[in-house]
């Protein structure tokens, strides 16, 4: 997967990376040198070390304390080849050692604090947080995720303290070009966000919005419109949606068409545990799902046909005085013994076939790259 360097080096060009869920914790979590407390309260599991014994039954023993930069595994030296202006994540653990179990949710994912240089080490300038995961230990366990990232510089977006806080977006400012990123963030209850944890003016929790609406998104562009400067790149990261197949629902499309029509530059969608489809629409960028980037499902049965074990980096390649996209590149991953191993080019190949012909109603073609790479390019 060698590359040559981004066109990010270039003042009018900037380079986003962008990806799904990031779950460092449960069996992620038991293989970093500071395990935390096993204990699951799961239908099926009553211990974080089973997702460890699942993923070794599958793909040989993990000789852990692993170090901190195993579970992203091939991915950082390829982020630190390619010269990112900025990194993305959706952050969907709570990082906490609250043993406060979220009632009514069958799972629950936290990773102790001290694991916390696991997700520093790719040096992500926002942790998306407006996910359905983020709150699994109550209020304790959340404010606990907030002080730990806020102590270790980590830029937030999609929940908070109170609303206003869960509202903000998160700014990286860029040098390079005078510039910033602004990302807002939210979720949807048809993500499984339980609709109680909502962030409200006193009680902390997520923005959290009821339904897709012409309303929401102009409310949305309103306020990204009034903080706006120029050159200024506009991206709304939402959590969405189910988690396997295909599918877009109508609402997710008219929505973010709304946001891109209203100012937005990049529609960052994710929640779904594997890519769905991609479109660049007036010529902007909308990921309608990312898929999972680092889990602990190795070894889980009943979804082969979606190949959740191959996962995606976005690198997208905008104009950076009209977010206007130049190009995109989905660099593919396999997971392999909890860590992302370069995929086969057997295994690029697939994903190339199943997200160009899932992308093609929405008028995008995916390409595949003597590299193994995939592309889009704006139209």
């Amino acid at each position: 997967m060698a590359m040559a360097r981004s066109q990010s080096a270039t003042s009018d060009v900037l380079t986003v990376f962008l990806c799904g869920d990031v779950m460092l914790g449960r069996g992620i979590d038991q293989v970093l040198p500071h395990p935390g407390a096993p204990a699951l309260r799961e239908h099926h599991m009553r211990d974080a070390r089973d997702y460890v014994g699942l993923a070794e039954a599958v793909n040989g023993a993990i000789d852990h304390p692993v170090d901190w930069s195993w579970p992203w595994g091939d991915a950082l030296p390829m982020l630190e080849s390619v010269g990112c202006d900025v990194r993305i994540v959706n952050l969907e653990t709570s990082i906490t050692t609250s043993d406060d179990f979220a009632p009514r949710k069958g799972v629950h994912y936290r990773m102790h604090p001290t694991n916390l240089p696991a997700l520093e080490i790719a040096r992500p300038d926002v942790c998306v947080l407006a996910n359905n995961h983020v709150l699994d230990f109550g209020h304790r366990g959340f404010l606990e995720t907030l002080d730990v990232l806020s102590a270790a510089g980590l830029r937030t977006a999609g929940a908070g303290r109170f609303l206003g806080q869960a509202q903000a977006p998160g700014i990286v400012a860029l040098p390079r070009t005078g510039g910033r990123v602004i990302v807002y963030a939210f979720g949807t209850p048809s993500s499984g966000i339980p609709v109680d944890w909502v962030a409200t003016g006193s009680d902390p929790g997520i923005c959290l919005l009821p339904k897709l609406s012409a309303a929401e998104a102009d409310q949305l562009t309103d306020r990204a419109r009034r903080l706006r400067q120029p050159g200024d790149l506009l991206i709304a990261s939402v959590h969405w949606g189910s988690n396997w197949g295909y599918d877009v629902e109508p609402d997710q499309v008219r929505f973010a068409h709304r946001l891109i029509e209203g100012g937005f530059d990049i529609v960052h969608g994710h929640s779904s545990h594997h890519p769905r489809p991609v479109e660049v629409y007036r010529g902007k960028l909308i990921l309608y799902g990312c898929g999972d980037l680092i889990d602990d499902y190795e070894g889980i049965r009943g979804y082969e046909q979606y190949r959740d074990d191959l996962r995606l980096v976005y690198l997208a390649d905008v104009e950076a005085t009209s977010g206007q996209l130049l190009r995109l590149r989905l660099m593919p991953f396999q997971a392999r013994q909890l860590r992302l191993h370069r995929a086969p080019t057997k295994d690029a190949e697939w994903l190339q076939t199943v997200l160009d012909k899932v992308s093609r109603p929405f008028g995008t073609r995916i390409a595949l790259d003597p590299d193994s790479v995939l592309t889009v390019r704006s139209q």
